[in-house]
């Protein structure tokens, strides 16, 4: 049925959620799973520091402190699939606004399927410009399931 499934993980729990079904569906179609993990350049508007773990305390880079994250959060989830029982997976780390960088690495990486959490951790551009999940349903040329 599905051959490549795409999931967003950023460490939510709605993502969290999204990537157990993502699994269990692709274990049963026998699928690639393809890991994105989106960071964005750090502003005031967007996020709190919270998700860098003393970024500033190391005075590292704020940059690499992000993609840090995202790799962490990246490998992470490799990590969960494979002790799932399913090791057709791979993870990509990309930078970008969210909803479109996941919409182009379905694309580039030809996925026939997006499973996406309902809520993830950037809650403040949620309210501000509509939910990620929202804007990949809406822009994907492919199904999208929504957990």
């Amino acid at each position: 049925m599905f051959t490549k499934i795409l999931v967003p993980y950023d460490g939510s729990n709605g993502a969290q959620l999204a990537l157990d079904r993502a699994v269990e569906m692709a274990k049963l179609c026998d699928a690639h799973l393809v890991i994105v993990t989106v960071y964005r350049h750090h502003s005031m508007l967007e996020a709190s520091l919270s998700m860098v773990r003393g970024a500033t305390e190391r005075g590292g880079n704020l940059d690499r402190e992000m993609r840090e994250a995202a790799r962490e959060a990246a490998d992470y989830a490799k990590k969960r699939v494979k002790e799932a029982g399913h090791e057709k997976v791979s993870a990509f780390i990309k930078a970008g606004q969210p909803a479109r960088t996941i919409i182009a690495m379905g694309k580039e990486k030809e996925c026939d399927l997006i499973v996406v959490g309902s809520r993830g951790l950037g809650a403040t551009e949620g309210y501000l410009l509509g939910s990620v999940s929202h804007k990949v349903t809406g822009l994907a040329n492919c199904p999208v399931l929504v957990v």
